[in-house]
């Protein structure tokens, strides 16, 4: 076992192996995790009981986790002067599946995202959100079991890749001297610059594992989400690097929408279908028409904005989970923020982490524990004994702690 300064690794467990393109996952693996910042330690003790329990149930003993905590954020700066310390990146790639917290990013100053750096540095090329209904949430939303969708977003290009330059910074200048001089573009004087990368490699394996997700799960199609019609060199190469993904490498088992359409030899009901729609179309078409859509695979900036928007119309963030995923790497966690002035207060929402920790499991493989858990939540919102977030949205529910849900779901497990 690796020896690291801070983190101490459990004397019992193992490591999870990565072989042949497949994880592979003891019965007793150690798995990292990262607290979170603000409410994370909260969130944190409601929900490592619920996944205790859950194996615990499902497998009787059988199958254990050994939780072995990293450091990052404002309790790694703290203690060990370091806000993304490298054994902590070190710790999530040598046991290759971790979960993690809510943690801080200042705006418009001071620390870069650590979310997207830890994304971008153990290349975790993609942000899957799942987004579906849970029975009896307050909604916007006349039918909100209409949406149930998976988002793929491409996670280590785009504008996140953070290549930017202040305004009036002699960086920005000579960038846009070299532009207006080379090129004959028109940029104004003393203008902040951004570059917006994005390649037809980081394009393309995000599509396909979009794919092989609604290839696995039976889901009955794949939709390109993209600004094309403006941005025609970097989200339109998107949207046709996609169908070229499709064509070459899935053309046994997808179609593409235009070929569907005009039916012929190549429209095969049985095919996941292959469409793509323009960003500001696709939130229109979440709202009116959202049960076209399954699995949606679109570059880094609008899979920000879709996930979120999209997890409005089922009852809001605090329902929502969040995987960071490579090729036998992954990071799961809370996709909302650490709403510090809620911290200690044993009031806020674990249900972000809970789900995104039901991906983790089915990731692993443990299909029976992440069934147990969503089970457990299912009938925690049923007895209406829910956090302030939800209770707000929910007439006639009693108000509840963060732990005291956390016992709901676990209690729900049994019903």
């Amino acid at each position: 076992m690796p020896n690291y300064k801070f983190a101490k690794v459990p004397s019992a467990g193992e490591r999870i192996g990565y072989d042949g393109g497949v994880l592979r996952v003891p019965d007793n693996p150690i798995i990292p995790y990262v607290e979170g910042d603000g409410t994370g330690a909260d969130i944190w003790r409601a929900s490592v009981r619920v996944f205790d329990a859950a194996v615990e149930k499902a497998h009787g003993g059988q199958r254990r986790v050994h939780w072995m905590e990293v450091f990052a954020g404002e309790k790694a700066y703290k203690n060990v002067g370091d806000w993304l310390p490298q054994e902590t990146v070190d710790a999530m790639q040598d046991f290759r599946v971790s979960i993690k917290g809510p943690l801080t990013t200042p705006v418009g100053g001071g620390i870069r995202s650590l979310n997207v750096t830890l994304r971008q540095v153990l290349d975790l090329y993609a942000c899957i959100r799942p987004v579906r209904y849970f029975e009896g949430v307050g909604s916007p939303m006349r039918e909100p079991q209409k949406l149930n969708i998976v988002v793929f977003r491409e996670n280590t290009e785009d504008v996140y890749a953070g290549i930017e330059w202040k305004a009036g910074s002699d960086e920005a200048k000579k960038v846009r001297d070299f532009l207006v001089s080379n090129f004959g573009v028109e940029i104004r004087e003393g203008s902040a610059l951004g570059v917006k990368p994005m390649s037809e490699f980081g394009s393309k394996r995000l599509v396909e594992m979009a794919i092989r997700y609604a290839l696995k799960h039976c889901l009955p199609s794949v939709t390109l989400m993209h600004k094309g019609n403006i941005m025609k060199f970097t989200e339109g190469a998107f949207r046709d690097w996609g169908y070229e993904v499709a064509r070459t490498r899935f053309g046994e088992s997808t179609v593409s929408e235009t070929d569907l359409t005009k039916g012929g030899s190549n429209a095969r009901a049985d095919a996941v279908v292959v469409k793509d729609r323009i960003a500001d179309s696709m939130f229109q078409q979440l709202l009116l028409r959202p049960d076209e859509y399954s699995v949606i695979a679109t570059p880094n900036l609008n899979g920000d904005y879709v996930s979120d928007a999209a997890a409005a119309q089922v009852g809001g963030l605090g329902m929502a989970p969040g995987g960071n995923v490579g090729d036998g790497l992954a990071v799961f966690e809370a996709t909302h923020g650490t709403a510090p002035k809620y911290a200690n207060l044993d009031k806020i929402n674990p249900g972000s982490v809970i789900l995104s920790g039901v991906m983790m499991f089915e990731y692993m493989g443990w299909n029976e524990v992440s069934a147990l858990i969503v089970r457990g939540i299912e009938n925690a919102i049923r007895s209406r004994r829910v956090t302030y977030d939800l209770a707000r949205q929910m007439p006639g529910s009693t108000e509840v702690s963060t732990s005291e849900f956390g016992n709901q779901v676990i209690k729900g497990m049994g019903s």
